[in-house]
């Protein structure tokens, strides 16, 4: 069994890529062990070399979210590998084609709704199965949310809606996990700066239909930002928090 610098462990899910893989390096390099989760196995294994200091604290599981034996085994491994799990965060994510709704897909809309909240779901669950018997008792979870949580794009039900349940999957898991000492909070992330929104620089369709530009900010600030949430002790919780870049259209008119 691995220990890490500080004795405590983390699942970041979505590891492989933009803000998962920022922030599993940014806990990997305050000391935390590390479960990299995600589906593709070379992704992972990237995020890995990229902190070849941490050594065996890094340890990559291949894994399905919407699928509950692969999350059940993804816990699994990290209770052999490390002995407990004091941090969850559930960024692994998908969206949609941008199209209007009368011609979205039941496909698509169900992929989109089974890995951002069905998979949410399936590894709260089983973090509060391993949480609540572990000694000492207790952890805490991070919800990936977005500003989509409060304000849709254009031609985004899915996500939208999505991200919305998150909220009241994160009041939920809250409040549930008051009795086992699991605090949980969501962040609301705005236009970081990875392969996903690399398109934003070429212009987003905006409410009123135009085509904008819209400003990024440095994905480090979001890895920063969940470092701060996880730090805290577990009588402390931040439910809510929004990073953003200051300058995208999300506040006000138009």
């Amino acid at each position: 069994m691995t220990m890490s610098r500080l004795g405590k462990t983390a699942i970041v899910t979505g590891a492989g890529s933009g803000i998962g893989r920022a922030t599993a390096l940014a806990l990997l390099a305050e000391g935390y062990a590390v479960v990299l989760a995600g589906r593709r196995p070379e992704a992972l294994s990237e995020t890995k070399a990229l902190a070849a200091t941490a050594g065996d604290r890094a340890l990559p599981v291949p894994t399905d979210v919407t699928d509950a034996e692969s999350v059940r085994l993804l816990f699994q491994t990290t209770r052999q590998a490390f002995g407990r799990l004091d941090l969850l965060f559930n960024n692994a994510g998908r969206s949609a084609p941008a199209v209007p709704i009368e011609d979205l897909s039941v496909q698509d809309w169900r992929q989109v709704v089974d890995v951002l909240l069905t998979g949410s779901f399936l590894c709260i669950r089983e973090a509060f199965r391993l949480m609540k018997d572990q000694v000492p008792r207790g952890g805490r979870i991070i919800n990936n949310g977005s500003i989509s949580a409060q304000t849709p794009r254009p031609n985004s039900a899915p996500y939208t809606a999505a991200k919305h349940a998150i909220t009241g999957l994160t009041k939920s898991t809250a409040l549930d996990g008051r009795k086992y000492d699991i605090a949980c909070g969501q962040i609301d992330i705005g236009n970081a700066a990875t392969e996903m929104t690399a398109r934003m620089k070429n212009g987003v369709v905006q409410a009123n239909g135009d085509l904008t530009p819209e400003p990024t900010m440095d994905v480090a600030h979001v890895a920063r930002a969940v470092v701060y949430m996880a730090g805290l002790p577990l009588d402390a919780n931040v439910l809510f928090m929004t990073v953003m870049a200051t300058k995208m259209p999300l506040v006000g008119r138009g």
